[in-house]
């Protein structure tokens, strides 16, 4: 891994962002509510700098506005319920059921038609509406099968009223448009919440912020208002308003809004902060370098929205069934109309089956089946440090046998930390690493700023040193208490004829058969302390691998390190399979290698090199804090660079995966029951579905496959 990213490392989301940007410019959510064009776009607008978070939750895509159609339906179905009662009331049908006489009046016979022609006028016309752009793109769908099952009950009843046909199914019409709205309703406010997520991202950013000039003057501003090198004051407690470098102060920000992790992340002098996390008890001065919709924040809800409009294999699955239900349904109708007629003749009762028959089959709980399930996971992704750049990589997670590591970044921190220490008799380990740092205080050695940051993270008491002066290729020395102290290498020691006893040596040949750097704190005479310097590994790794191999996956590391290195590594982690010394420009290959023994490889990476690879792989996973190249490359993205993430990817897209098909059973396959039993096929037994008992089922599968999709919140990552 090149310098630039090891300096990227230090902060994980300082380029989100940025690296997010060219790719998601054209982000929008198609819903895909039905097998037809006609779709429900959430669009939801992306932060600008001129919007406050009110306008952020403004819905403005291309098609009808989604809480607007909510409010549609929601609207028609009560006047459409509230008109249906005196509807109920005056069928014969009903009458007879419930044993009661209303009272009669003069035209009170018309009071069903009347109701009905209203209710079909107002609460229907929807349905035909959209079945238009159905019809004319010839995809008819869902809309169609609901605009003919209403129309021809329309048609019939009205003829039955004029011709005296019999009696009309007035109720089993306005019954139907009822419980199509209800279903509506019902299904436009699940996706809502589901998307929810996105608003409660905008709402995470402030309206205003503290802009500091003229010393420490500090004036209130819009937050499009803020420029690039302003410098903020940002309060404890208050949200971080742009983008920014922290200039002065420290605090622990909350960051679980952004990277999914609980636990605050310390601040202080040149290190990033997000828009929308929270500050916590200490004050910051920061200097805006990303405001609007250049800030990691509106990057992530590119993403997140850019994935809930990417259709995957099973959307795909459950486009095709809808449109077989289509023609089932048409034929299962035609069948049942030509069957009842023969066995009987053409009346009311042939017409009835008919009727449901097309009403059981529409397929409109599959509209819902996986879009919804899509808005839930993409949400809970985002929530949990996962943004799913590709829907189709989320899915194809599921069936991964192998994830190959890139070692630099990822599994290992990407820079040099102090692994362990040991300590002559009669010193302290502290005391001695507190000295080693005063000797070490103006380095600029890889291995002098980890014995730096070891000291700092312990919180120790730094020593006044005098009489500084750096060993040529050999280390530094320093006065400290009238005695001359030394740090260095082996090099040091030759210079000083010293050789490491009793715990010394055996602690410096364990490090060197870890391939790891041993440097010494010395006095002329005698060695005091060996500490040993590697490329730290990230606490979170071995946890991960193990998950991982519980869940029956193999671990491979890929490193351009040596042998030695990569199996020292490899050893602590337990990971079996290693490729080591491999060239940047051979990555890919390794992937490829097991793809040829038959694997599906999910490659994890964070650098320019690792880019062929990611793109190579079944499912590139991208290190969030990596380079702009390997982001583009993959279809998933790490925010925290966390490997335990990795873990959460593959549990939430096997259980994402279950949801869909369960939903897609339970949207469709009760048709193989109810299909046959609305054709009548069990008519000689008394069993007949009337065409509102067939709207009541088809609406009770919608609202099964709204609460089961809703049930994948509960999975546990």
């Amino acid at each position: 891994m090149n310098s630039t990213t090891q300096h990227n490392m230090q902060d994980h989301s300082s380029h989100t962002a940025e690296l997010i940007e060219d790719h998601s410019q054209h982000s929008g959510m198609d819903l895909s509510m039905h097998n037809m064009d006609h779709s429900v776009h959430q669009g939801h607008d992306i932060p600008k700098a001129e919007m406050s978070h009110e306008d952020h939750s403004t819905h403005a895509g291309h098609g009808t506005d989604h809480s607007g159609h909510e409010g549609m339906f929601r609207v028609r179905f009560w006047w459409s319920l509230l008109l249906s009662i005196p509807v109920l009331l005056y069928s014969e049908m009903i009458q007879m059921w419930l044993g009661f006489t209303p009272s009669a009046f003069p035209f009170s016979e018309w009071i069903p038609f009347v109701f009905s022609v209203v209710i079909f006028a107002y609460g229907g016309l929807p349905f035909l509406n959209m079945a238009v752009p159905e019809l004319k793109d010839r995809k008819p769908g869902m809309m169609t099968l609901i605009s003919l099952a209403i129309s021809v009950a329309f048609i019939y009843s009205v003829a039955a009223q004029f011709i005296n046909l019999g009696e009309g199914f007035f109720w089993e019409l306005v019954t139907l448009i009822d419980i199509m709205l209800l279903g509506h309703w019902l299904e436009m406010r699940s996706v809502r919440q589901a998307s929810g997520a996105l608003n409660e991202l905008a709402k995470l950013m402030p309206d205003t912020a503290e802009r500091i000039h003229h010393g420490d003057t500090t004036e209130t501003v819009s937050v499009s208002a803020l420029k690039h090198g302003d410098l903020l004051l940002v309060r404890p407690g208050a949200s971080v308003p742009a983008d920014g470098e922290v200039m002065d102060g420290h605090s622990d920000v909350n960051e679980a809004m952004i990277t999914g992790e609980s636990k605050p992340v310390h601040k202080m002098n040149g290190m990033k902060v997000i828009a929308g996390t929270i500050n916590g008890d200490g004050s910051l001065r920061v200097k805006v370098t990303a405001t609007g919709d250049e800030t990691a924040l509106a990057g992530i809800m590119r993403l997140v929205e850019q994935a809930q409009g990417s259709k995957s294999k099973t959307q795909v699955l459950a486009d095709k069934a809808a449109g077989w239900l289509f023609y089932i349904a048409l034929a299962a109708a035609l069948v049942t109309g030509v069957a009842w007629t023969i066995a009987d003749t053409f009346n009311i009762e042939v017409l009835n089956r008919v009727v449901t028959v097309l009403v059981i089959a529409c397929p409109h709980a599959l509209g819902l089946a996986v879009p919804l399930v899509v808005a839930i996971t993409t949400a809970m992704g985002a929530k949990n440090g996962i943004l799913v750049r590709d829907r189709l990589a989320l899915e194809a997670a599921r069936e991964i046998d192998v994830v190959i590591f890139d070692k630099t970044g990822t599994l290992t921190k990407g820079q040099f930390g102090v692994v362990d220490m040991a300590t002559a008799d009669g010193w302290d380990s502290d005391r001695a690493l507190a000295l080693a740092s005063a000797l070490e205080a103006d380095s600029e050695h890889l291995i002098a700023q980890a014995i730096r940051r070891f000291a700092r993270d312990r919180k120790l008491v730094i020593p006044p040193i005098s009489r500084f002066s750096a060993l040529k290729g050999r280390g530094v020395q320093a006065d400290f208490d009238n005695q001359t102290y030394y740090v260095g290498g082996p090099r040091l020691l030759e210079m000083l004829s010293l050789t490491p006893t009793s715990n010394l040596a055996s602690f410096t040949e364990s490090a060197n058969n870890n391939s790891q750097t041993v440097v010494y704190l010395t006095t002329n005479e005698e060695i005091i302390s060996a500490i040993s310097i590697a490329d730290v590994i990230r606490p979170e790794s071995k946890q991960a691998i193990n998950e991982l191999h519980n869940m029956g996956i193999e671990v491979a590391m890929l490193t351009g390190d040596s042998q030695a290195v990569a199996k020292a590594v490899a050893n602590q982690l337990g990971i079996q399979r290693v490729f080591a010394e491999v060239l940047p420009e051979h990555k890919d290959q390794k992937v490829s290698e097991l793809q040829k023994l038959g694997k599906r490889v999910a490659m994890v990476g964070d650098g320019v090199n690792d880019a062929p690879a990611l793109t190579r792989a079944n499912v590139g996973i991208a290190i969030g804090g990596g380079t702009d190249v390997a982001i583009e490359s993959a279809g998933l993205i790490l925010v925290n660079s966390n490997p335990l993430d990795v873990v959460k990817i593959f549990k939430l897209s096997r259980a994402s995966y279950g949801k869909m098909i369960q939903n897609l059973w339970w949207a469709a396959g009760y048709n193989i029951i109810a299909i046959p039993l609305a054709a009548g096929v069990l008519a000689n037994w008394g069993i007949l579905l009337s065409p509102a008992v067939g709207a009541v089922l088809m609406s009770i599968s919608t609202i099964v496959v709204a609460i089961n999709a809703q049930l994948l919140r509960r999975a546990a990552l």
